[in-house]
């Protein structure tokens, strides 16, 4: 199989009701109705190699979740063709079912009023899972994710981050080798983030699955992702490595520069964006970083400096900014 995932001209169009407000316009709406279509993945294509780790970005409403849930066989395409591991996902064979998940960050699979280690129990069940290998997977996860304190706690009694641990572990029990995750860290503070991260690049490692994320964090896709995909309004702007899209689209750096206080006039080094505390962030174009750098070090007693890429923010903006030019 040389695709995990492929995607060719995807497209799902819904058709939208509308009617102005009033009375009137509800009795006439009875007898015709107004739709308008409205084009959530207008003819995308990709392919992701097995045990590839892919970014899917995009602002809201690009049309990223409903790709995703075309994908996991949730939705049925309007038009186009779409293949995980062979299959074609919206018939949602079992065989099919039994090697995907699609975590998603704002939805719950755990039953509210009972211990996590419950609605564990009735995954195994549901997937078939032999006893054995349930327990094998489930001790791993345990470990992996530090589980042991939480299982046997209502889940309405967990923390956010709590409660997002055991959702991935009740999404993966099954080894799936597709997994889907949208925005599977929405809403964890900082450190939970971070371990959510090294959870997902273990379990990359460890089982060579296929992952497709979905993320505002940047930092997901910077620590996960060598490969982005980037859409816009349904269709697809890039689809390359990171360092490629910060090198088309990105035409300066950043430079931080530590002194010991804010000099009045920096503005011949660059464009000043912030200073405070001695510490100076200046933007500069590339062309130019070695010659400002330079003459940093020599005019000013810098304490220490970095140069470094701008944020993937801002290039996923000049991105949305170019396409709309």
């Amino acid at each position: 199989m040389s695709h995990a995932i492929h995607a060719h001209e995807l497209t799902k169009v819904y058709k939208v009701t509308e009617r102005e407000a009033g009375m009137a316009a509800a009795l006439r709406s009875l007898v015709r109705r107004r739709t308008e279509e409205v084009r959530a993945v207008d003819g995308i294509s990709f392919d992701l190699a097995p045990g590839e780790v892919v970014g899917f970005l995009g602002p809201n409403g690009a049309g990223k979740t409903t790709t995703l849930k075309m994908l996991s066989g949730l939705l049925h395409p309007t038009s186009g063709e779409a293949t995980v591991l062979g299959f074609t996902p919206y018939r949602r064979q079992r065989d099919f079912l039994r090697q995907i998940t699609l975590v998603m960050g704002q939805r719950n699979q755990l039953v509210w009023d009972i211990p996590a280690i419950d609605s564990f129990e009735l995954n195994r069940a549901v997937y078939r899972l032999a006893p054995a290998d349930y327990r094998r997977t489930l001790d791993e996860l345990t470990e992996l994710l530090d589980l042991g304190p939480l299982l046997r706690k209502p889940v309405r009694n967990l923390s956010l981050g709590e409660r997002m641990k055991c959702e991935i572990a009740a999404a993966l029990l099954h080894r799936p080798q597709v997994v889907f995750l949208d925005e599977p860290t929405i809403g964890l503070d900082v450190t939970m983030q971070r371990r959510i991260r090294a959870f997902f690049a273990d379990y990359n490692r460890r089982f060579g699955a296929t992952i497709l994320l979905t993320s505002h964090y940047m930092n997901d896709v910077e620590a996960l992702c060598r490969r982005v995909i980037v859409i816009h309004e349904g269709t697809l702007l890039f689809d390359g490595d990171l360092a490629a899209l910060l090198a088309r689209f990105s035409s300066h750096k950043t430079i931080v520069v530590q002194l010991e206080t804010c000099p009045e006039k920096l503005e011949g080094y660059g464009e000043v964006v912030a200073c405070e505390d001695g510490l100076v962030t200046l933007r500069v174009p590339k062309a130019e970083t070695s010659r400002t750098t330079a003459r940093l070090l020599a005019d000013l007693p810098v304490i220490d400096l970095t140069v470094e890429d701008p944020p993937i923010e801002e290039v996923i903006e000049r991105v949305f900014a170019q396409e709309s030019e």
